[in-house]
């Protein structure tokens, strides 16, 4: 059996002056798989993908556990380890786009920096362009070369989320992360983007890693399921093990509460 792309073990983060926002966290991600971390607000699922990323706030500390991306130890490693494969092997996309791109460069500028700082000297401008328009294509964005021109006011909240997601990109990552990736769009907008970052890691041979609070979109997009609760594993199985089967009482009542477990969640794992 070969070994997993990403590997947690025994994880514990803590802030200074607080409960562990992570306390002993474990699981595995396989290359091309989708892993869903579930759980309310508060239970350590931003945390995790911080971590595993390097880009926990100055107040947190890695208080135990490794953190195996290829077999190296992130944690051991430090920054040395993480910074060659920020962005690039491994890659994010945050919960709000519209805060996170810069309000005054135009969208195609900050996909070109962010392709250019992958490809440092080697690529030329014009290659570079092409780059950000290939980028666009592929995140959908329709008349790529006037899209690029526009600022983020100028784009809906799903365009500018599209933006982010080529960003991402960029770099080629084998794994993404997607934090609550639909925050703030419509329903409608929410299942494109979904239906986006499933089919971009699908032909790209991607594992991702889909942080998300809504029981159903887990149901329907993750092979595995990962329930959070205070920073610790309530339960993890295989998606339509965990919804006909949930061994944990609070795994449990996460299904009652969500509306309509038995037809909409039933109907998306059969």
């Amino acid at each position: 059996m070969s070994a997993p792309l990403l590997r947690v073990d025994g994880l514990k983060v803590g802030f200074r002056g607080a409960a562990p926002a992570l306390d002993g966290i474990s699981f595995d991600l396989g290359a091309g798989e989708t892993l869903a971390l579930v759980g309310e607000s508060g239970s350590g699922k931003s945390v995790t993908a911080l971590s595993i990323l390097g880009l926990l706030p100055p107040a947190a500390i890695i208080l135990g556990g490794r953190i195996l991306f290829d077999d190296v130890d992130l944690v051991s490693g430090g920054e040395a380890a993480v910074a060659p494969l920020r962005g690039r092997a491994i890659s994010m996309v945050f919960q709000n786009p519209r805060r996170a791109l810069d309000p005054l460069r135009r969208v195609g500028d900050a996909i070109g920096d962010v392709v250019g700082v992958h490809a440092g000297r080697r690529l030329t401008r014009a290659a570079r362009a092409a780059r950000v328009q290939d980028l666009l294509t592929a995140v959908g964005i329709p008349d790529p070369l006037r899209r690029a021109r526009a600022f983020p006011h100028e784009l809906s909240g799903g365009m500018c989320q599209r933006v982010m997601i080529a960003i991402a990109l960029a770099g080629n990552p084998r794994l993404l992360i997607a934090d609550e990736p639909t925050t703030g769009l419509d329903v409608t907008t929410q299942a494109v983007i979904l239906d986006l970052i499933g089919d971009l890691a699908e032909a790209r041979g991607m594992a991702t890693i889909l942080i998300t609070h809504d029981l159903a979109v887990a149901a329907e997009r993750a092979h595995r399921i990962l329930v959070m609760r205070r920073g610790r594993v309530v339960e993890q199985a295989p998606t339509a093990q965990l919804f006909q089967a949930p061994a944990d009482p609070y795994t449990r009542a996460l299904i009652r509460a969500t509306p309509g477990p038995d037809s909409r969640i039933g109907d998306l794992v059969r």
